[in-house]
């Protein structure tokens, strides 16, 4: 009996362990991610939403020229952006504005001299 118990315990840390990212997620966050924030501070505005939450539905709360508030929220690929660690010399030009600009698994990246496709970092 003991090394069915055992077993058992065993299938279900290997399910938990296949359960998407998802549901790591904090109360009250909706799926999908955030658009690129390029808008300059110019203002003092106070936050328009703390979380998800207070969102329309397919909204999400966002930084969005420096201050939260409710926008679209935009399809994020799986895994994490590599970091760079360049400096630019030129004009900041963005090659994509969301993952959904970039082919296959590649994600929409900042880099050094603005954002562009890049396949995403092994983590």
């Amino acid at each position: 009996m003991r090394a069915h118990s055992l077993l058992l315990l065993v299938a279900f840390l290997a399910l938990g362990s296949q359960l998407p990212a998802a549901s790591g997620r904090r109360k009250g966050e909706k799926t999908g991610g955030c658009p690129p924030d390029d808008g300059p501070c110019l203002l003092s505005v106070p936050d328009q939403c703390i979380d998800d939450s207070q969102c329309p539905s397919k909204m999400k709360c966002c930084y969005k020229s420096c201050f939260r508030q409710c926008v679209r929220m935009v399809t994020v690929k799986l895994g994490t952006c590599p970091e760079d660690r360049f400096n630019c010399l030129s004009p900041i030009q963005h090659l994509c504005h969301k993952d959904s600009d970039c082919r296959g698994n590649s994600r929409c990246c900042p880099g050094a001299c603005g954002r562009d496709c890049r396949n995403p970092a092994r983590g």
